[in-house]
């Protein structure tokens, strides 16, 4: 019986002192990735930003390994909210630099620094447990709301932007390919020229494109990526370019529509804002009077009930 826990133990240890040292940088010997790498940073892409052997509790490992667990959580939190684009979409329609898991780390850190602060609140100031309680389940709840929140008014403010710069580009557009543009040259001069919203979302347009898609398919993608009602529009006639021979006439016609549909949500919201106004004036017409009508009331209900 000793023999046979002398083996298992000399088993063990062997596997224990085998993996020790192999995270040893003096002892392990390298790999051929590993040696290859510094000399290959640029000839295979990725390459030089992956972690070596004494790396591997890093700054970049770390973000790689909690990064999609972020992810998904923030996704089933945003849907629970009744939020239906994921971050990726809004990210890519504002051309944010900023990845999903980038964002969602970000959020995640901003989380915990509230629970901490709700943490040192509580333990600082005598308050009562369902309180307290209620603050510590609330503080990383609320910094991912306002985070969550800023993503999202970000997405609508673009959205924005292209819906009011969308029938000066369309006529834009029509004019060039009325002057004998071709549909994709006519594009990048658009988005060349332009420094919007729309001459943004043309340059991506244009690069996808240069990959290897066509005009249309691009621009369904940002038809999709943008989520404009407008734009809709615009590219389901921007699709009869090879089957229309007045496709400038077309657009136009179409920028005007849009520009009419514009005029009419400025007036929605005009129209709105004025009705806003009064809400305060008729606040503060009622109370004063309410108080006056409340006083001969209760004369009455004192003198009839005495």
């Amino acid at each position: 019986m000793s023999a046979r826990l002398a083996v298992v133990f000399g088993f063990g240890l062997w596997a224990g002192a085998a993996l020790l040292f192999s995270r040893v940088r003096w002892f392990a010997r390298q790999s051929y990735a590993d040696r290859v790498r510094p000399y290959t940073p640029l000839a295979v892409p990725g390459m030089g930003d992956r972690p070596g052997p004494g790396r591997i509790w890093s700054a970049a490992t770390w973000r790689e390994s909690i990064g999609p667990v972020l992810r998904d959580l923030g996704e089933r939190g945003s849907r629970a909210l009744g939020i239906g684009e994921t971050l990726d979409v809004r990210l890519a329609r504002v051309h944010s630099s900023t990845t999903a898991a980038e964002y969602r780390i970000r959020q995640g850190g901003w989380s915990l620094a509230a629970l901490v602060a709700a943490i040192v609140v509580v333990l600082s100031v005598e308050m009562p447990a369902p309180v307290g309680l209620l603050m510590l389940l609330g503080a990383p709840v609320l910094a991912f709301l306002v985070t969550e929140q800023q993503a999202v008014k970000a997405a609508q403010r673009w959205q924005t932007q292209v819906r009011l710069e969308l029938p000066v580009t369309s006529e834009q557009l029509a004019m060039l390919l009325s002057a004998g543009y071709s549909l994709t040259s006519a594009l990048s001069r658009l988005a060349i020229r332009g420094d919007g919203a729309c001459a943004r979302d043309l340059g991506r347009v244009g690069r996808r494109i240069r990959h290897g898609l066509s005009e249309i398919e691009a621009l369904r993608e940002w038809q999709v990526l943008a989520a404009v009602p407008a734009l809709d529009r615009l590219v389901a006639v921007l699709a009869l370019n090879r089957e229309a021979s007045d496709l400038g006439r077309l657009i136009s016609d179409e920028a005007r529509s849009i520009r009419r549909d514009a005029h009419r949500d400025l007036i929605e919201a005009v129209e709105r804002r004025s009705q806003q106004v009064w809400v305060p004036v008729t606040v503060a017409t009622l109370l004063p009077g309410a108080v006056f009508l409340m006083i001969p009331f209760l004369e009455a209900l004192r003198f009839y009930g005495g």
